[in-house]
């Protein structure tokens, strides 16, 4: 049975504070976690510790070449102890304008960052010293001192060399913004990943754009929310994959951020999300089941119309 949480979108265009208001409403309606991402917007531990309700959450992915494993492990025994809740992280690759632009770091190599970070993590948030010498991750003597949250480690994946090492290292891998065709490969190549490394396939989940009856605002903040990510490495591959290379190609070209909207088609979005009907969302979502997902994570789409979302979490909360 597929599980059925929800991602915070934090879109660009909207007040920032209504994250709360989604995220109260993933928790009244029974949701089966809370996915906090990392990105522009607010720091992910500090508004999960503000956060009312007792929803289990997953905090991140955050980026392995600007938060250390003792941060991230940190933060969430924190967030785990002050707020009584299970707590869960991620971790990524994020994009250049994350890591170089914003936080002027340099990239480590991506796969061997993820994989030295997610063995590490293990051991911090088990409650273990971490005495790591790698080649990205240096650490010595540390173990946490608030009690350790354990839980699942997460890898947020797209490409060959990352899919393998969530195969190798994750309890968990999540994609984002790809289509169920897309997903079915992913899922494949992680459960060939574990079987290779021994062990058993890490879960599946996805970030899945939902809205339900959108109107004209709904579907603009939908292609307003690929932009960005339409020439990043890993995430083009999969828009071309998907049929939109020419697109993709586009935006590689450096247009302005406006002419690359004006350029986004709807059925772009509609390939990466679930949105129309109830009955259409639902379908939607049954389609990355079948593609082998576990959890898909519903980011719904908040509007003047539909506030926070709640609407679209509404007619497509689970039912007991």
């Amino acid at each position: 049975m597929t599980e059925l949480s929800v991602s915070l979108g934090l879109w660009q265009d909207r007040p920032s504070i209504e994250a709360v208001d989604t995220a109260r409403a993933a928790d009244e309606l029974g949701y089966a976690r809370l996915w906090i991402g990392e990105m522009a917007t607010y720091d992910a531990f500090a508004l999960a510790a503000a956060l009312p309700g007792t929803i289990p959450l997953v905090l991140g992915p955050f980026a392995v070449a600007v938060r250390t494993p003792v941060q991230i492990a940190v933060g969430a025994a924190t967030v785990a102890e002050l707020t009584g809740r299970t707590v869960e992280v991620a971790i990524g690759s994020s994009s250049p304008v994350v890591v170089s632009a914003w936080h002027g770091r340099a990239a480590p190599a991506p796969a061997l960052a993820l994989a030295e970070t997610a063995q590490t993590l293990r051991t911090l948030l088990d409650g273990g010293r971490a005495d790591v010498d790698g080649k990205v991750v240096r650490t010595r003597g540390y173990r946490l001192r608030a009690p350790a949250p354990g839980g699942p480690v997460t890898i947020a994946a797209f490409g060959p060399q990352a899919v393998r090492v969530a195969g190798r290292y994750a309890d968990r891998m999540v994609l984002n913004l790809l289509p169920p065709s897309v997903a079915t490969r992913l899922v494949e190549a992680v459960r060939a990943a574990a079987r290779e490394a021994g062990r058993e396939p890490p879960r599946v989940a996805a970030w899945v754009t939902a809205a339900v009856d959108p109107d004209a605002e709904a579907m603009a903040r939908l292609a307003r929310g690929v932009v960005g990510y339409l020439a990043v490495p890993g995430y083009g591959e999969v828009f071309a994959e998907a049929g939109f290379g020419d697109l993709v190609g586009f935006a590689r070209t450096g247009p302005s951020p406006r002419e690359l909207f004006a350029a986004v088609p709807s059925s772009l979005t509609a390939a990466v999300g679930a949105i129309g009907t109830v009955d259409e969302v639902t379908a939607r979502i049954a389609e990355y089941a079948a593609a082998g997902v576990d959890e898909v994570c519903l980011v719904p789409v908040a509007t003047d119309a539909d506030p926070a979302g709640r609407r679209t979490l509404t007619a497509l909360a689970p039912r007991s």
